[in-house]
């Protein structure tokens, strides 16, 4: 029964606290009623402006991050361009240089070797055999030579064909010039030692005779026919003794 008295005496003061509450806004004025929906909206608008102010800033920090993030894309974008470049120029000049050093190593023993060809060469030019016995043994001889030139050619080895060419000194080394009637200036009339190539470069340089032309040696015979014509001979000079 306490209890029950106490819930009708809270329920008592509630009703009477609302009733004054009601009382109270009763006893507003119109006016007080419009300053007070008046500041309801100020405070409103003020709400709006900081939370549109708030969304302005927030957007604009995060164009400014999106530009910055960009911007740091490029750089790290530009940097694995030029370092993927660099590699490929690495790779690229690491294969020609192993590729010239085959090269130079390739060149440097197969030039050991052209000696040996070349004194089969002589011996092959100075031989005449006349017995069995010696054609036999030659027989041999050019079956050596013969398997040597094939293992040069399957290196790409391959001689040079100079008699009657111009000369060029990139291809040629000229050890003898000499006039010539039948032959243009600067022509090879002779060689003296074979050139190779090397898979189209210089293995080894031909050695050359070379022609002057005919101009050279009509010069020549003017003027020794001057020296002749300025200080006779002694044979002239015995004939007129005699």
């Amino acid at each position: 029964m306490e209890d029950i008295k106490a819930e009708n005496s809270d329920s008592n003061d509630n009703s009477e606290i609302i009733e004054e509450n009601i009382t109270e806004l009763e006893d507003i004025s119109p006016n007080e009623e419009e300053e007070l929906a008046n500041n309801k909206d100020t405070q409103d608008d003020q709400f709006k402006k900081d939370v549109s102010e708030d969304l302005k800033n927030t957007i604009s920090n995060n164009d400014a991050r999106l530009e910055q993030l960009e911007k740091e894309h490029d750089t790290l974008k530009s940097q694995y361009v030029r370092i993927a470049a660099d590699f490929d120029n690495f790779r690229k000049r690491q294969s020609r240089d192993q590729d010239d050093l085959k090269t130079q190593l390739i060149c440097k023993s197969l030039t050991a070797i052209l000696p040996i060809v070349d004194n089969f060469e002589r011996a092959r030019q100075q031989l005449k055999p006349e017995t069995e016995e010696a054609k036999t043994l030659h027989r041999s001889y050019q079956g050596l030579y013969k398997q040597l030139v094939d293992v040069l050619k399957q290196q790409g080895v391959a001689p040079m064909r100079v008699v009657g060419q111009q000369f060029d000194p990139n291809l040629h080394e000229a050890v003898l010039r000499e006039p010539s009637e039948e032959h243009k200036e600067d022509l090879i009339t002779e060689e003296l030692q074979r050139g190779y190539h090397l898979d189209g470069k210089v293995l080894r340089h031909a050695l050359v005779k070379v022609s002057m032309g005919p101009g050279n040696q009509s010069t020549q015979d003017d003027s020794k026919m001057d020296t002749v014509e300025e200080e006779p001979s002694s044979e002239n000079n015995l004939s007129e003794d005699k």
